[in-house]
């Protein structure tokens, strides 16, 4: 999700338009073997390596492919017969590459000798399939609010692999929590003093404000002294967590060293204090180095429909995910000092989980054409709403290239892409991308890697148009084969 997270899941930090202009490029990070798909093709198939386009016209910004939904872009008929079937703009997921992503952070904590844990940030996806797929890779749920809870418990996690987060919790959450002896990271000295009044036996941490942080999460030095003193049986102090907000490795393993002493303190105090969790914030690269950095070469205002956004994500990480997790634990011998204190520490991805485990599908209702300094430009307007693709709803623009199926012959059209409801503000795509024909009515848009924070975070049924149902793909032999989550049943 854009914007500010209050768990310990991904979060971002924008990119401004101007800022944009003088970020580098960098080298992308090695994808989960396997799954790779060789880049040119996917350019080939997308035709955007070809037909130069204008200064009006954005440049092509082509996503990191994924081999499964590669398959069904190439499919002739699977796509639109779901979209048939479905007669609606939908989201497609693959669990199965979820399960890579757990698997790789996983690894990342075994090579490093470091006995840790990793949660799913919840909310960066609503779909069952997702957290069942986090259940069967032994990996547990980040949760913020009773339904959370009972949504992950529902899809096998056990209530011990689940982590409590969020602010001023409510007294249900608190309970339901103890009862199934989840972590719950406490945020506030009331919430230690409502969770006491249960009379319950309960596994906490006790959220770190950093030094200097204005976050309006955690417990600065005296609540944090006030509670240590305080905290007896049936509570048990399992340790400490922090909220940071963008994607700083180093400034991640400076907070953990600093929980680290945090627990060591707490043990002479009789606790026991054995984990840390540092959250999420572990970036996705969505794109390639050369397409990030064109685009921040010669960002134009004259490619947006509208006024251009106000900031952006940082669509190229160089060092994403499970590769970012082995940097926090290399910088300052983070994994020795855990290794020995006997300290576990706990990680809470959102985004860098779903990364390439799925699509949006919007399907084309309306073509029109404009003109922009003299160049003339379509646009769209497509069944689905830009509160499908979160993105936008921040002052944002989701960067990565739509893929407009099925592949035909063409010119090169610059497009922008509207949705269906009457507000002029309602963009899917701002600006002018560069699509490799002429879109027609029928035609099917497919915005990739959505999976994370952007076809949850804001949905809503405005017009009393219906959400996106989740659409889940399963390779099975030869063939791909499609079912509806049970969040969409």
């Amino acid at each position: 999700m854009s914007g500010t997270s209050d768990a310990g899941t991904d979060t971002r930090e924008p990119v401004s338009v101007d800022d944009a202009l003088r970020l580098g490029g960098g080298q992308p990070g090695a994808a989960a073997a396997g799954l790779a798909r060789d880049h040119s093709r996917s350019v080939d198939r997308m035709g955007v390596d070809a037909a130069p386009v204008g200064s009006s016209c954005a440049p092509p910004m082509p996503a990191h492919p994924e081999a499964t939904q590669a398959r069904l872009l190439d499919d002739p008929l699977l796509l639109g017969e779901i979209a048939e079937a479905v007669g609606g703009p939908f989201h497609v997921l693959v669990p199965e590459r979820v399960t890579v992503n757990v698997t790789a952070f996983q690894d990342a904590l075994a090579t490093a000798g470091v006995d840790g844990f990793v949660y799913f940030g919840k909310k960066a996806n609503k779909a069952a399939a997702v957290a069942r797929a986090c259940a069967e890779a032994g990996a547990g749920v980040d949760v913020a609010s009773t339904g959370e809870l009972v949504a992950a418990l529902a899809q096998g996690v056990r209530g011990e692999d689940l982590m409590v987060t969020g602010p001023a919790k409510s007294g249900e959450l608190l309970w339901l929590a103890a009862r199934h002896r989840a972590v719950i990271a406490i945020d506030a000295l009331d919430e230690l003093d409502r969770l006491r009044a249960l009379e319950v036996p309960a596994r906490i941490l006790l959220r770190v404000l950093p030094d200097g942080s204005t976050s309006r999460f955690g417990l600065d030095r005296a609540e944090l002294s006030a509670a240590i003193d305080t905290i007896e049986a049936p509570i048990t102090l399992s340790g400490f967590s922090f909220h940071l907000g963008g994607y700083d490795a180093t400034a991640r393993a400076e907070q953990a060293a600093a929980l680290v002493e945090h627990c060591l303190h707490a043990r002479t105090c009789g606790h026991q204090a054995e984990m840390i969790s540092i959250g999420g914030g572990f970036g996705v690269d969505y794109l390639p180095a050369s397409a990030w950095s064109e685009f921040q070469k010669t960002l134009s205002n004259n490619w947006f429909h509208s006024r251009p956004p106000g900031d952006y994500y940082p669509y190229h990480f160089p060092v994403p995910g499970p590769a970012m997790l082995t940097a926090i634990l290399s910088h300052g011998d983070l994994a020795v000092r855990l290794r020995r204190n006997g300290i576990r520490l706990a990680v809470e991805p959102g985004r860098a989980l779903l990364d390439r485990a799925g699509s949006s599908v919007f399907r084309v209702q309306g073509v029109k054409t404009r003109t922009a300094q003299g160049n003339p430009y379509d646009i769209l307007t497509v069944d689905g709403t830009s509160l499908s693709l979160s993105e936008q709803w921040f002052d944002s623009e989701y960067l990565p290239d739509p893929v407009l199926w099925p592949a035909r012959a063409g010119a090169h059209t610059p497009t922008c892409v509207g949705a269906a409801t009457c507000l002029e503000s309602d963009l899917v795509s701002r600006r002018r991308i560069p699509l490799p024909r002429r879109a027609r009515v029928g035609d099917l848009l497919v915005y990739p890697n959505t999976a994370g924070y952007q076809m949850d975070s804001n949905e809503s049924p405005f017009h009393e148009l219906p959400l996106p149902p989740k659409v889940l793909l399963r390779t099975e032999g030869d063939r791909l084969r499609w079912t509806l989550d049970a969040t969409a049943r």
